[in-house]
């Protein structure tokens, strides 16, 4: 994958896209830091590249929150099951039901 610079991207953009077109992805970096990545997609596939983009970013998300989760500590199936059942027997309590 190659990456360039925002100062290059600025100044040669020609060279760019035909290089895009043939790697179909480059890194744009700003102060050495990967800052954006440019894809080459057609009109036919952008509303799935967008939704592939979104579902990845979400994932990324989703096994972010878990590992922050892990680190706090998951509950067994035990505990979870007795949140359970201390719940229902409040709202039993609460309506009436036996």
């Amino acid at each position: 994958m190659d990456f360039l610079s925002v100062r290059e991207f600025r100044t040669s953009s020609r060279n760019i896209w035909n290089k895009l077109s043939q790697d179909g992805k480059m890194v744009i970096t700003n102060n050495g830091k990967p800052r954006a990545l440019l894809l080459d997609i057609s009109n036919d596939d952008l509303e799935e590249t967008l939704f592939t983009l979104k579902q990845v970013k979400a994932m990324r998300l989703f096994n972010q929150m878990r590992s922050e989760a892990e680190s706090r500590g998951f509950l067994t199936e035990e505990e979870i099951e007795d949140e359970i059942k201390k719940t229902r027997a409040v709202k039993k309590r609460k309506s009436g039901t036996k």
